[in-house]
């Protein structure tokens, strides 16, 4: 595996792969086991476009915990910011760092990154997709749900990165995904005929009808980072796509319920229901720690 610049780049064995490694690292984490000699020496460089909590601390933590050293670069830091071109910043880190994650807007950015540097790029985020999380995902469905076979993931809200990540690890997991979604806010239209070829595929404009039998209810906030000034907009669109009781009776009576924080209680879930499911939901936050410390392992060993 030399990079992971969108979910759909891996095979189900691949992502396989990934998950039992981090079920490894997070009982070896757990049981007080030394893992600096996974990644001694190694260096990752953190470029920053836009701004995070659990992305900046479970990469620092997970390279600091693997024996690697960690280093932060914003936006702010950079040349890129400032205008010089990608390819060149690609070429220039290459020759000093073992590896980068990068946070940004554009996957083409990512994509450039990979294509004209020599080092490992992982993807921390973009407009497009979130692999990193989605992996995270994976691994707490799978420790909750013992494995994928016959599961149906439900998600509710924007067709944003985070549904064009889950379907692709829905289907090369083999779980059903329904979406419920405003109309106009559908996820990206050549992902879903994707979806709808290699697996199953269900879109509606009821989140009562999508959780139907559901055994994972996802939600993510309406308006994501850089769509601030779409809030108002959007918090009208999106009125009824919230996971609350009536979505939840509609799910299976085991269902679990999953978050990528930050979550605005009231809005896309209520206080209600993330509280009861909130053992899910912060195993899911820890997950990212684990999940990318494997990420790390298969890009830099």
């Amino acid at each position: 595996m030399k990079h992971l610049l969108k979910l759909r780049d891996l095979s189900r064995e691949e992502i396989l792969s990934i998950l039992n490694l981090a079920d490894q690292l997070k009982y070896e984490r757990k049981s007080g086991v030394d893992q600096t000699g996974y990644l001694k020496g190694k260096t990752l460089g953190m470029i920053f476009q836009k701004s995070s909590t659990r992305t900046r601390v479970s990469f620092e933590v997970g390279m600091s915990d693997l024996g690697g050293r960690p280093l932060f670069l914003s936006s702010r830091d950079l040349q890129i910011g400032r205008g010089e071109p990608v390819q060149d910043t690609a070429r220039v880190l290459s020759r000093m760092l073992d590896a980068i994650m990068i946070r940004t807007f554009d996957q083409e950015e990512v994509e450039s990154l990979a294509r004209y540097g020599t080092i490992p790029v992982i993807n921390g985020l973009t407009d497009y997709c979130h692999p990193c999380q989605v992996l995270a995902d994976l691994m707490t469905i799978r420790e909750y749900k013992g494995s994928f076979k016959g599961l149906k993931l439900c998600f509710v809200g924007d067709g944003n990165n985070m549904a064009n990540s889950l379907i692709v690890g829905a289907v090369r997991m083999g779980m059903k995904f329904s979406i419920a979604c405003p109309k106009g806010y559908s996820p990206d239209a050549e992902l879903v005929e994707w979806a709808k070829k290699e697996g199953e595929y269900f879109e509606t404009e009821s989140p009562e009808e999508a959780a139907s039998d559901a055994d994972v209810v996802y939600t993510d906030v309406w308006a994501s980072m850089g769509q601030e000034e779409e809030r108002e907009k959007r918090a009208a669109a999106f009125r009824g796509f919230c996971v609350d009781d009536a979505v939840m009776h509609a799910a299976k009576k085991d269902a679990i319920v999953l978050h990528c924080l930050p979550a605005h209680r009231g809005e896309e879930i209520t206080a209600e229901v993330f509280e009861a499911h909130a053992n899910e939901i912060f195993d899911e936050a820890e997950n990212r720690l684990h999940a990318q410390k494997a990420v790390l392992c298969k890009v830099l060993r």
